[in-house]
């Protein structure tokens, strides 16, 4: 058996939330968490040791079609891998690619083999197989690394989800096949993630997640949510999906989303989350705080000397002012899309690290109905 091994600490009385404890080859990742993205080999605008001292990220994203991309294979593989190319010595996780599937549909082709995909950087053309996807994910070095999946839009087609997701199946078995017959470049174990998909059609979910279940994997994920579909269909596929994949292994719910995703979801069941929104909104002024959310480009903000968040205790959120910062942001300043970055990232570990303090007290069902008016409100 592969060494990432998974344990449950705590369930929660009142729903199916639960602690645990994930361990690799780079370290342990308590769970619930939640996962910086850093696309390109870098979360945006935060370094390494902003990442491990402010925000006390565990585990951080790569993306494999980025990576292969630019800065490519024979420069990570010369470093030794993305954890020493970039220096993140914790455990990092790599999406196959599989997502780029649905996010730059108009520079891809499709079929049974795999996808072309057409460079956003010079429009030179890639094949991308479920073997390739394993191949590129060997040379960066991911502990956990990500089945290469079709992710399909949302509204589609039942009979369009159903070969979809069928695709899908036939390229994990690919993915399982070269995964077996490789091994790691690093001298560390790597770990395979199968993805159910499934649309928002509840049959099909659960075949896909009984279809990756039966792969025995150490750990599952459920993908093509949040790619425009209500926020109700994507709890109620979430509970379900969590309903149908095992119990014992963690459930990776990818690309999601609002502090109150991430609530609804942990309360279904998921351990992991991963999401570009905290990056991506604190770049354009929004901020998510402990007492709600702030839009800091607003005048509001221009003579508020107290601190970003009194909560939050990192040296950044307690440190500088909702007027700085505002400042900041209006002069265009770089340091404003750090300080940003940092609050919201380190706003979102904080409230998975609470979620899993009020699980283990037994506590997570009421704290959550009394938090998520505070943290979801405009200020």
């Amino acid at each position: 058996m592969p060494p990432l091994s998974f344990q449950i600490d705590k369930k929660d009385p009142h729903s199916n939330a639960r602690t645990g404890t994930i361990a690799t080859d780079h370290g342990t990742i308590e769970t619930p968490i939640f996962m910086p993205v850093g696309t390109a080999g870098t979360v945006k605008a935060v370094t390494q040791q902003q990442l491990h001292e402010n925000i006390k990220a565990e585990i951080i994203l790569g993306n494999t079609y980025h990576l292969y991309l630019r800065p490519g294979l024979e420069a990570l593989q010369s470093a030794g891998g993305l954890h020493q190319f970039n220096g993140w010595e914790k455990p990092i996780l790599t999406d196959s690619g599989g997502y780029q599937v649905f996010s730059l549909a108009a520079n891809r082709k499709i079929d049974e083999e795999g996808v072309v995909f057409q460079s956003h950087i010079d429009g030179s053309k890639h094949l991308f197989t479920p073997e390739k996807a394993m191949d590129i994910q060997r040379v960066i070095g991911g502990d956990i690394i990500m089945a290469f999946d079709e992710c399909p839009p949302y509204p589609s087609e039942y009979t369009y989800v159903k070969k979809s997701m069928e695709l899908t199946h036939r390229w994990l078995d690919r993915c399982f096949n070269r995964f077996s017959e490789t091994e790691g470049h690093y001298g560390y174990d790597q770990n395979l993630f199968p993805i159910a998909q499934g649309g928002t059609e509840k049959d099909l979910r659960k075949a896909s997640c009984e279809y990756i279940a039966s792969k025995h994997a150490v750990g599952n994920a459920i993908g093509g949510l949040s790619v425009g579909e209500p926020t109700h269909l994507i709890y109620e596929m979430c509970a379900w999906s969590c309903e149908h994949l095992p119990e014992n292994k963690p459930r990776y719910l990818m690309g999601v989303g609002t502090p109150q995703d991430l609530l609804e979801c942990i309360s279904y069941g998921v351990d992991m989350f991963d999401c570009v929104m905290p990056t991506r909104n604190g770049r354009n002024a929004m901020l998510f705080t402990s007492e709600g959310i702030i839009n800091i480009d607003n005048k509001k903000w221009e003579f508020d000397h107290t601190c970003i968040d009194p909560v939050l205790d990192n040296n950044v959120s307690n440190f500088y002012s909702k007027s700085y910062l505002r400042h900041l942001v209006k002069s265009k300043e770089i340091l404003g899309l750090t300080i940003a970055s940092i609050q919201n990232l380190a706003f979102y570990l904080w409230l998975v690290k609470e979620a899993r303090n009020q699980i283990n007290a037994g506590s997570f069902s009421s704290w959550k109905k009394s938090i998520l008016p505070v943290i979801t409100r405009r200020l």
